[in-house]
Order: structure tokens, then C-alpha cells, then sequence
């Protein structure tokens, strides 16, 4: 097997759907999962995992761990050393944590092992193990990405986002699985559903270019998934009505919840992501209930 160095990689988290973008569009954004691996003869190979990773029992499997035996090969000598993982991305929450978790893996892998970085190339296997191109995109290309489904896989592409548009973010206490929100999601839609939907899409792209409120408030509407989606957040009408209060021109789900993000004027992030956690905290305190103002991430996926 070949000899593995110390290694440092840095993901960002994801918002994605965005609405009527659904599976299609997602934004990288300024909360971070870092993976460090650090080579030993102990034989073995070892996570360590703190912030919000430090909630996960110790018994569960860990995914970045499994994407970086992956990525080294199949039938080589099991690697020796410590994974050290830092995250500050709230888990379960809608912000792509399991695609930031197989990214910094296979990431990390190409590091350790001395390979160059290649991005298309970790696009094409999380893809294939994820099943979210619309969290893996921006997660290792950065910014507003866009994917689309092709007969050789889903391409990416990167979309303009106007720096007039600022967003907040809330989530309560308990999260939403993806495979539970996916489940109650009906097989098949009127075609007058999907129709409308390609409409919105398309006034949510050029809505999120070009700072227009009235775009992204027509954008976000949608009749896929989130009318299935809302009620199994507790307290989401409320806060969505309380992020409106206070500037924003639009809130949605964040990917398949129980966050939701929302889009209004830079200045009036921290208000917006307030008045969302104040709805959902109900003064309990819980630290597993958050509101933050949160930034793009352009650069994506980086070695550290």
C-alpha cells in the first residue's frame, strides 16, 4: 500500500432546493467541516470527532472515514492513523452535512495518498455513493451551483448570485431525515404542477442574480415537496411568518429541513435568523436550536 501523509482538508456546508429549485440548485455556505488525518503505526484507523460531530454517538458509523478507506482502494491494507474531524455545520438540519462528510473523505484520501486535486473527479463518485448532486456541487465547486441529469450523469454549473443578497438561517431543535422527508413525497405530480414549477425555476435563477425581491419571492413558491415538508417541521409557519416580519423577502425550507433560510438584504440577515430562532427556541434555550446570519461560500471544497 502506498505511504500516506498528514493531510488537512476544509468542506462547506450547503443550502439547496431554494423552493421551486428542487434537487437542482444549492449555495455553499460559511459554516465548515475540517478533517485532518494523521498517520501512525498503531495498525488502525481511528476518528475523533468534536463540535457538532461531538453529538453523534461513538458507535456510528462515520462517513467520512468510510469515503477515505473508500477512495484509497478496495482490497489494500486498512490505513493507520487518526481522522480528526471539527464541524460547526448543525447535523440534520437541511445543510448537506452528509455530502460535506463523503467530499472531505475522498478529499482527504487524494491528499494523504499524494494524488493532485481533482474536483470532477470526487464529483463523479459522490454522485454516484450520494445521491445529492445538488449538495455536492456547491460543497466542492463553491457559490450558486445548478445540476442537471444527463444519460452519463448529472453536470454541473455555476449560476450568478448578487451580492445584495444576504441569508439567514434557523433550524428548532429536532432534525428531519432525508430519507423520511423523501418518503412522504408523492411518486407522481400533475402536469400542470410540474409546469408551473419550470416557470418558478427560472424566476428564482435570474430572482437570486439579480437581488429582485419579486423573482425570488415567485421562485421560492412551490407545490413538489415543500407543501409534504412543512409539517414535519414543529413551529415552521410561525417562524417563516417571523423571518418575513423582519425583512426577509422570502424563507423556505433549507434542503430537506428542519432549517429553513432565508433571502433579504445583507443588513437584515442577523434580524432575520433572530426572529426565526426566537420562534423555535420558545425562550427554552436549547442549544441544539440555532439562528445565524450565514455568508456564501465561493471557493468550495480546499486543502489546509
Amino acid at each position: 500500500m502506498r505511504s500516506l501523509t498528514a493531510a488537512r482538508v476544509r468542506v462547506p456546508c450547503s443550502t439547496s432546493n431554494f423552493g421551486s429549485g428542487y434537487d437542482t440548485i444549492g449555495l455553499a455556505l460559511d459554516r465548515y467541516l475540517d478533517a485532518a488525518f494523521i498517520p501512525d503505526d498503531s495498525g488502525d484507523l481511528s476518528v475523533e470527532r468534536s463540535g457538532t460531530l461531538a453529538r453523534l454517538a461513538a458507535d456510528e458509523p462515520d462517513l467520512v472515514a468510510r469515503a477515505f478507506i473508500r477512495r484509497l482502494g478496495r482490497g489494500t491494507q486498512r490505513p493507520s492513523g487518526t481522522i480528526r474531524l471539527s464541524s460547526d455545520i448543525p447535523v440534520a438540519r437541511g445543510l448537506g452535512t452528509s455530502a460535506a462528510a463523503r467530499i472531505a473523505g475522498f478529499a482527504l484520501a487524494d491528499a494523504a495518498g499524494g494524488s493532485p486535486e481533482d474536483k470532477d473527479s470526487i464529483f463523479a463518485v459522490a454522485v454516484s455513493g450520494e445521491g445529492h448532486p445538488d449538495n455536492v456541487a456547491p460543497c466542492l465547486f463553491g457559490g450558486l451551483q445548478a445540476v442537471a441529469s444527463t444519460p452519463d450523469g448529472p453536470v454541473s454549473m455555476a449560476l450568478n448570485l448578487s451580492e445584495d443578497v444576504g441569508l439567514a438561517y434557523a433550524a428548532p431543535e429536532v432534525g428531519v431525515s432525508t430519507d423520511e422527508a423523501r418518503r412522504i413525497l408523492p411518486e407522481k405530480v400533475p402536469h400542470g404542477v410540474a409546469a408551473a414549477s419550470l416557470g418558478r425555476v427560472i424566476a428564482l435563477t435570474r430572482g437570486l442574480a439579480e437581488a429582485d425581491p419579486r423573482l425570488i419571492r415567485i421562485g421560492v413558491e412551490d407545490e413538489l415537496h415543500l407543501p409534504h415538508r412543512l409539517p414535519l417541521i414543529p413551529g415552521a409557519a410561525a417562524a417563516i411568518s417571523a423571518g418575513m416580519d423582519a425583512g426577509a423577502w422570502a424563507v423556505t425550507v433549507s434542503g430537506a429541513g428542519s432549517g429553513l433560510i432565508g433571502l433579504c438584504p445583507p443588513d437584515d440577515a442577523e434580524a432575520v435568523a433572530a426572529a426565526m430562532h426566537e420562534v423555535f427556541d420558545g425562550g427554552s434555550g436549547d442549544p441544539e436550536c440555532v439562528g445565524f446570519a450565514v455568508r456564501p461560500d465561493f471557493l468550495g471544497l480546499r486543502r489546509v
